[in-house]
């Protein structure tokens, strides 16, 4: 068993060391232009609020993440504005604050995505769950988890693997997957003698990407499964996944 899933250990330390080794954007400083800004504990109007932030008041642009953005104070106090209450926010200069929308531009510079797809594999229901990193415009590396719901077994897959797109500045674009994992078969209980597989498994396929707006797209996605059995008798299995849904940050 252990050896099945040294391919996929690998490419995760791989992730985690790409993760790792991001380059962190310095904070960029600007004005609080507005009678006040409320901070709020975590990018939502769920999250309470915690601190307010009078007109004057340089701050510490941090990051983003969507609507919302990550404000540190110069007595280090880190909290949520909204976009609604950032607008009217200026750069130190007396500028107006450029709040950088999300668009086509941000589409090209994407690094980490994550959604969800569904789609049929053999014959069963799949549902997937997937995330990755890009090291490049083309090049990123990518996790999945399929549950798979069939009519004699379900099943668990994951896998890991890399996705080359072949025109990144494409509305459209084509892509290529090639990747390993494990896949965990749970025979159904009215089964005679049928006992759980653990088989390692291999994969190939492609796919398109297409930009829908702001940080969305759709995927649609096959993949040409061969599953390594200890029965020496391999098996190869098509995956579609019809229609998927992803974001990127």
């Amino acid at each position: 068993m252990s050896r099945s899933l040294t391919p996929l250990s690998f490419l995760c330390l791989l992730l985690l060391f790409a993760a790792g080794v991001q380059a962190k954007e310095p904070a960029h400083k600007i004005l609080i232009a507005d009678p006040f800004i409320e901070l709020r504990s975590g990018p939502g109007r769920g999250y309470p609020i915690f601190h307010v932030v009078e007109r004057g008041r340089e701050v510490e642009l941090v990051k983003r993440r969507t609507d919302w953005f990550q404000l540190r104070t110069d007595q280090g106090v880190e909290g949520w504005a909204s976009r609604d209450q950032m607008i009217a926010t200026l750069e130190p200069t007396g500028e107006p604050l450029d709040l950088q929308e999300p668009a086509r531009e941000n589409y090209m510079s994407r690094r980490w995505q994550a959604g969800v797809s569904g789609g049929d594999f053999d014959g069963a229901s799949l549902i997937s769950v997937f995330g990755g990193y890009a090291f490049s415009d083309n090049l990123s590396i990518e996790l999945t988890v399929n549950h798979i719901i069939g009519e004699f077994s379900n099943s668990h897959s994951y896998t890991v693997g890399l996705l080359h797109v072949f025109a990144p500045e494409w509305r459209l674009s084509p892509y290529f997957t090639l990747g390993t994992g494990v896949i965990y078969t749970d025979p159904k209980a009215n089964l005679v003698d049928a006992i759980d597989r653990d088989d390692q498994i291999g994969y190939v396929g492609g796919g398109l990407q297409f930009y829908l707006t702001r940080r969305f797209m759709l995927r649609s996605e096959y993949r040409h499964n061969i599953v390594f059995t200890s029965r020496n008798d391999n098996e190869e299995v098509d995956e579609w996944k019809y229609l998927g849904f992803a974001f990127f940050f």
